[in-house]
């Protein structure tokens, strides 16, 4: 019986100890939805292949080969298109619109971009900004290509 009591708590302490860790876990805000030749998604410093379907967080960034494409679409239906040699990161993504949460900040690093505005630009367009080593474009609801060369 004693034994029994034991191994109950040991597994109470293990399940409380895991709950919180689980709860954190952030919801993606988008994903890769196609991806050719050498694709990367770089998180914490990590860098994974970027494939259909995999989830794609705030904070990482996207990166591009010389062979590679990348398409994001995120949780409000913005579209980002990534040529050969490209890098983007995601500096900021909120979107909760029935908490009236807004905001995104991409930041194009370099490379050739492509950019399709989503439902976030209609609800709060004044939330979004696309930034370059050079420029600071605020979005209205729009399509915008990108280059920025080293």
């Amino acid at each position: 019986m004693f034994g029994l009591r034991r191994t109950g708590g040991v597994l109470t302490m293990i399940l409380a100890a895991a709950t919180p860790a689980l709860a954190q876990q952030p919801s993606p805000a988008g994903h890769v939805k196609i991806a050719s030749g050498s694709a990367f998604i770089v998180r914490q410093n990590a860098t994974v292949p970027a494939r259909p379907g995999e989830a794609v967080f705030v904070t990482d960034a996207l990166r591009t080969g010389v062979d590679g494409t990348v398409g994001v679409t995120l949780k409000d239906d913005t579209r980002l298109s990534l040529g050969p040699s490209s890098e983007v990161r995601l500096e900021r993504y909120v979107f909760a619109p029935g908490e009236g949460g807004f905001g995104m900040v991409l930041k194009f690093v370099r490379g050739v971009a492509a950019y399709v505005s989503g439902r976030m630009a209609k609800l709060a367009p004044d939330s979004i900004r696309l930034e370059t080593p050079a420029a600071i474009v605020g979005v209205r609801g729009t399509t915008v290509a990108v280059r920025v060369e080293p």
